[in-house]
């Protein structure tokens, strides 16, 4: 961790709102289901945010977790480092951060490795990691461990393909977002600049 003092004003106002965003109940399912996934003898970690964040912290679970995602052989980070160095460890975290979109997880979705190493933002690797989760299943390559129902499904791509003639048809009609003239008329209408007439 950074040796940063207390944070005062705005500044503090900002962490206390991320703060709030961290959700313990998220924090649990989160980690029974990176055991499941990653299959070894991991420990589980007390709870509460500072045990989290440290369990996470060296950045070996993640990248046992990203490796768990992938057929035997394929493994995106062939070399996970048990190292104690600071430097190592937030190489790992980025490794994971990269392997992970690459895996398909939006950029927007990806926490910053400071996030995780310094605790800034522990709700963002919470966001990450569900991310994570839910393209696993949405894949459903058989690589992905636990109840489907834990994470959300993402929409698929449901491309349509339409022949030349319906699109020649599409084009001679009307649509109802351009309104419709029916029932229209001048009834009442008076000339520009003129004041309206009530009888």
């Amino acid at each position: 961790m950074a040796n940063r003092g207390p944070s005062y004003g705005l500044s503090r106002e900002v962490q206390e709102k991320i703060e709030q965003k961290y959700d313990a109940d998220l924090e649990n399912k989160l980690v029974d289901w990176i055991i499941l996934q990653c299959a070894e003898d991991i420990e589980h970690p007390p709870p509460g945010r500072a045990h989290f964040q440290k369990w996470l912290m060296d950045g070996t679970v993640l990248c046992k977790l990203i490796n768990s995602l992938y057929p035997p052989g394929q493994e995106p980070i062939p070399k996970i480092s048990e190292s104690k160095m600071a430097f190592k460890q937030m190489e790992q975290i980025s490794q994971f951060l990269k392997a992970a979109e690459i895996y398909g997880v939006r950029t927007t979705d990806i926490f910053q490795t400071v996030d995780l190493w310094e605790g800034k933002d522990m709700a963002a690797v919470q966001r990450t990691l569900m991310a994570l989760g839910s393209v696993a299943v949405t894949k459903d390559d058989g690589c992905y461990r636990g109840e489907p129902s834990w994470f959300h499904r993402k929409a698929q791509q449901n491309r349509r393909g339409f022949s030349e003639e319906q699109l020649r048809q599409g084009q001679n009609v009307i649509g109802l977002q351009m309104g419709s003239n029916k029932g229209a008329s001048q009834a009442g209408m008076t000339g520009y600049g003129m004041p309206r007439q009530i009888m």
